[in-house]
């Protein structure tokens, strides 16, 4: 099972309480407070791990609970921390506060983390409180209680090149002829219910990442068919390939059909709109596909390939040009990386967040 979007309530682990204790020991009359402090309580972190594709592991469960520290101790032991809850999701997904509708962070890369509520610090045993008018204190700190929320994950597929098109527009016939994905392939619409990534190899090192995402429809930016589920994870593609199919199942015009994409799009995310395309008719194998590729280059201005999941033509051409569109951006985020200079926090910051996260 596949799921892509999960809310659940997350609860860090309350702080121990303070010990009250005072010194008995033999020889030593009077021995003054002793009480040790509490342990702190689990935080929960959300981390990206490659070893996740989806959120299915956290869907069944709506409460997550860290455990909390445990009580100090005499003889001015503390008590033990408690340990962090970890959750791991894959790498592409978006974390919130679902009440504030903020986003906590966006976990992209493996290792990326959050945490999503910071547990309790342990409370103070008696022995802080002692003072010089005040030498058999009974105070003790409680321990602070844990943070609570409820969060909201979002995973967006992350691929290198996204197939989009109209529905039965060949994109899964496409994905399964280019790598050793097996996406669910016949010929009625919607097929596919869910993103599929496949690993495509041009020779060598030469590899980029696939994916047959869900078919639009129009409406699809107000959420009708698939909607934002699909438009959700085109926004992590660096390049569109987008099929037209040439005779349309309902006799729709292909090339308005084309263009009514390109609106949905560019309603949902501008930026998104802006994404470097390819643009294939596919099912080369038909008769008439040329004039159907000829109308739309002639009104996009650009070069518009023909191609045939069934026979092969124009695979390596489709292939190429959509290599090389990746290869250019990986080198110009390579570039912005190298030239981005990190952020240098002020000494006060710096020291009062590594008391916070060790």
């Amino acid at each position: 099972m596949f799921v892509d979007r999960v809310e659940f309530q997350v609860k860090a682990g309350d702080g121990g309480r303070g010990m009250v204790s005072f010194r008995r020991e033999k020889y030593v009359p009077r021995g003054g407070p002793d009480g040790g402090d509490g342990g702190d309580g689990g935080s929960i972190i959300i981390r990206a791990t490659p070893n996740a594709d989806n959120l299915a592991p956290l869907v069944h469960k709506k409460h997550w609970k860290a455990k909390s520290g445990e009580p100090g101790g005499t003889s001015l032991c503390a008590g033990k921390d408690a340990h962090d809850m970890i959750l791991e999701v894959p790498p592409g997904t978006l974390v919130k506060d679902r009440d504030r509708g903020n986003v906590l962070k966006d976990l992209v890369e493996p290792g990326d983390e959050v945490t999503v509520a910071q547990g309790g610090r342990g409370g103070r045993g008696n022995k802080h409180f002692a003072s010089s008018t005040n030498r058999a204190p009974r105070e003790f700190g409680p321990g602070e209680d844990g943070e609570e929320r409820w969060v909201t994950l979002e995973l967006k597929v992350i691929a290198d090149a996204g197939l989009i098109g109209f529905p039965n527009a060949g994109k899964s016939t496409l994905l399964s002829r280019l790598s050793h994905a097996t996406p669910e392939i016949a010929d009625y619409p919607f097929t596919t219910k869910q993103p599929q990534l496949g690993i495509v190899t041009l020779g060598g090192e030469s590899t980029f990442v696939l994916a047959d995402l869900p078919g639009l429809i129009e409406g699809a930016s107000q959420g009708v068919g698939l909607g934002h589920q699909f438009l959700r994870h085109v926004e992590r593609t660096r390049v569109l390939v987008h099929l037209v199919e040439p005779f349309p199942l309902d006799g729709s015009d292909p090339v308005q059909n084309y263009h009514t994409i390109r609106k949905e799009l560019k309603l949902y995310s501008e930026p998104l709109a802006l994404k470097p395309e390819v643009v294939c008719v596919s099912k080369a194998e038909l008769t008439g596909t040329e004039e159907i590729r000829d109308r739309l280059a002639e009104q996009l201005g650009y070069e518009v390939f023909l191609m045939s999941s069934v026979t092969g033509q124009g695979l390596s051409q489709v292939v190429g040009k959509t290599f090389e569109l990746i290869s250019t951006l990986r080198s110009e985020e390579r570039l912005a990386k190298a030239t981005t200079k990190p952020t240098v926090f002020p000494m006060e910051k710096a020291i009062r967040t590594s008391e916070v996260m060790p």
